[in-house]
């Protein structure tokens, strides 16, 4: 690989986070440019499942698989990183759905338990009314967000990266090539550029005119004061996801990427809230401490962008929801592919040039 490039990484999320550590482990000089706090903006907003859960082709699957294999090679990495395999009890789909899920993700390599309402009770004891019938996948975990976010940035700093507090105005052109970024503070001159900002990323593509298509719909999770054990993993129940942190906050969505605002987020956390309360034994205590709403960077055909833009040099984007459960595996791809030139055939897909067709 090439050892000592010198590369900017934009973006102080999850993602940004794990390129910028991979690429400073390999060797790289990285300084990672951002206007926000460590986490970003989705990232501190997110559900923080990690999975290769339902609903996806098996491509797409396979790319979570692996992911799922590297969150558990970095935690080696990174000792002390807040990764918690607790599993996820799921029935958030109706009985026909949930065997067709059951009998396809089996058939792939997917851990995927059948269990009936005793078996339910025993692993979420707290269900105020289990379900009859549920699916259970033991190697379903989490990540606390944040926490993980500033683990992987304080450890690419004693390695020798730069973190650097400033708005990136624009990407900088050299003979159709990308040579670095004006910030607020200056110019930054690099052997590449990868953006990782998240909802932000569009607007800064757009200065080197690149389109990256884009949504980001809103997402409101409610989170309570940090209680007393209720739940041993993730619960994924019908119009209702929710987990508990390792602080002991449960934390709740409509479903993992949050529930629709509405005109009133307030009286929308409020009514979630009580719902939550609701699907719990001993929760008389619980109380609500706050809501977000965050804001998912979500392609426009669900899947992520990884990857050089075609007819721009130097200019690396990695934008996606499912951040989370991405994260690492992204991390080591794009570090190699960014190093040595070398893309996983698992990435062939999230290409932006899928969007050209």
């Amino acid at each position: 690989m090439s050892a000592g490039k010198q590369v900017i990484v934009i973006g102080l999320g999850i993602i940004g986070a794990s390129i910028a550590w991979h690429l400073t482990k390999a060797g790289a000089q990285v300084t990672v440019v951002a206007d926000s706090e460590a986490g970003g903006v989705a990232t501190p907003n997110s559900f923080a499942w990690i999975n290769a859960s339902w609903g996806n082709p098996e491509p797409y699957f396979r790319l979570r698989s692996r992911a799922m294999a590297e969150w558990s090679r970095l935690a080696r990495d990174l000792p002390g990183l807040p990764l918690n395999w607790c599993g996820g009890l799921c029935w958030d789909l109706s009985a026909a759905d949930m065997e067709t899920y059951a009998a396809e993700h089996s058939a792939w390599g997917y851990g995927i338990e059948r269990v009936d309402r005793a078996s339910a009770a025993r692993i979420e004891p707290n269900l105020a009314e289990p379900p009859d019938f549920a699916l259970h996948v033991a190697e379903e975990g989490v990540a606390e967000p944040v926490a993980a976010t500033k683990a992987l940035l304080a450890d690419a700093e004693q390695r020798g990266a730069r973190i650097r507090s400033s708005t990136v105005m624009a990407l900088i052109q050299t003979n159709g090539r990308i040579t670095g970024v004006g910030t607020s503070h200056g110019l930054i001159a690099a052997d590449e550029v990868v953006i990782a900002a998240g909802v932000g990323s569009p607007d800064i593509a757009a200065t080197a005119g690149i389109n990256l298509p884009i949504e980001t719909p809103p997402g409101l999770i409610v989170h309570s004061r940090p209680y007393k054990k209720l739940l041993n993993g993730l619960v994924l129940a019908e119009r209702l996801h929710m987990r508990q942190t390792a602080e002991g906050r449960i934390i709740a969505g409509s479903d993992f990427g949050g529930a629709d605002p509405g005109m009133d987020a307030k009286a929308t956390a409020s009514a979630l809230f009580a719902a939550t309360k609701a699907m719990l034994r001993d929760s008389d205590g619980l109380e609500l401490d706050f809501h977000t709403v965050g804001y998912r960077p979500t392609p426009i055909d669900g899947f992520p962008i990884i990857g050089r833009a075609e007819g721009m040099d130097g200019v690396y984007i990695a934008v996606m929801h499912s951040g989370i459960t991405l994260a690492p595996v992204v991390g080591l791809f794009a570090t190699r592919e960014i190093l040595g030139g070398e893309r996983d055939p698992l990435l062939a897909p999230y290409g932006l040039s899928r969007f050209a067709q």
